[in-house]
């Protein structure tokens, strides 16, 4: 299944998104904004990407679901910058997050993209 920024990703996967960003966070590493991400993501060491759906211009993300899709890497687009900031821990909010090493989120990240793939 391809996902897309249109695509609404229910709301206990979501919530499980933005615990796995907390939590590899606090274990492992995380990169934040599109070019951060992009970067990852061409180079393969993205392991989870979660870009928000109130981005504009749109063009600055639109790129994202196909490169993931390509690379096999789970994307998830969520509502709100404001929101993926905060769970990013940032003050402000923030277009994209990566998670380039899961630390304790790892298996939180592979039952997100199991449901995905469903």
């Amino acid at each position: 299944m391809m996902i897309d920024l249109n695509t609404d990703v229910p709301k206990d996967l979501v919530e499980k998104t933005f615990e796995a960003i907390e939590l590899a966070k606090k274990t492992g590493k995380i990169k934040k904004g599109t070019n951060e991400t992009t970067k990852a993501v061409e180079r393969g060491t993205a392991k989870f990407v979660v870009v928000a759906k109130d981005v504009n211009p749109k063009e600055i993300i639109m790129h994202l679901p196909a490169l993931c899709e390509e690379k096999d890497i789970p994307f998830v687009p969520v509502k709100s910058r404001e929101e993926l900031g905060v769970a990013a821990g940032l003050s402000i909010p923030t277009s994209a997050v990566t998670i380039l090493q899961e630390g304790e989120a790892k298996n939180l990240i592979k039952e997100i993209a199991t449901k995905l793939k469903q």
